[in-house]
């Protein structure tokens, strides 16, 4: 109720400054709900699996609204995927300007999306860490790790998936399906609690496409010194 109070606030004085139709508003979370604090303390991500801090959908997938007056049709509803790395260059070109071509930039420009309702096609990573946890390609979601958190953690109360655990995916330990993934097809069961078949056609066309994407990425991976590192230096210094 916070929260949206004070976003109504935002948005009524950029009405009342006569600047709302030179403002591109985007509203979004960096996670999912957090579920480990128990059932009248924790936020609820729905149907989808687990919370916050895993790379699970309900950790994972959180809603986007724009808000553009005369230049976004109210009422719009996109399926597209998005990241919140992508408001980087979205944000470059709905203000005019061209995204730096001097580095490597990971976010797409949305704008497509925003203005014409246009489908990007493109594939979503979850990262933990630094482990590439999963990948999505199109409806079909590929599981390289599963793990939602210790069982040191799980022991002593603390839960990132309450009432949701399902067997072999929801694991205590960080579990490696690297040779056979699990894949989820998400349009018919977002919840992840039904994985494919791996003796089906189905499950081997996905892998297929999947794997391809997965290859292409990596190559084009550059290792980088975390930022937090960075900090923790400057700090002992």
């Amino acid at each position: 109720m916070e929260l949206d109070y004070v976003v109504g606030q935002i948005l009524a004085w950029l009405r009342a400054l006569g600047i709302e139709k030179d403002t591109f508003v985007f509203f979004t979370s960096d996670n999912g709900a957090a579920v480990m604090s128990g059932p009248k303390q924790s936020g609820s991500n729905g149907p989808f699996l687990c919370g916050k801090e895993t790379t699970f959908e309900g950790g994972m997938r959180e809603p986007a609204v724009t808000w553009w007056p005369e230049h976004i049709p109210a009422g719009t509803v996109s399926q597209q995927l998005g990241t919140v790395v992508d408001l980087f260059s979205t944000s470059l070109s709905v203000a005019g300007f061209s995204v730096p071509d001097d580095s490597l930039i990971d976010g797409l420009d949305l704008s497509p999306v925003l203005h014409n309702n246009t489908l990007i096609n493109r594939p979503i990573f979850y990262y933990r860490g630094n482990e590439m946890m999963a990948v999505r390609v199109g409806p079909y979601k590929a599981h390289y790790w599963t793990w939602s958190n210790s069982w040191e953690e799980f022991n002593q109360g603390i839960n990132f998936c309450p009432g949701q655990e399902v067997a072999g995916v929801t694991t205590h330990t960080q579990q490696e399906h690297t040779m056979q993934p699990l894949i989820f097809h998400l349009g018919r069961g977002p919840w992840e609690k039904y994985p494919i078949s791996a003796v089906t056609k189905e499950y081997q066309d996905a892998l297929s496409r999947i794997t391809a994407v997965v290859e292409k990425h990596k190559k084009g991976l550059v290792p980088g010194v975390p930022q937090l590192n960075m900090c923790d230096m400057a700090v002992m210094n």
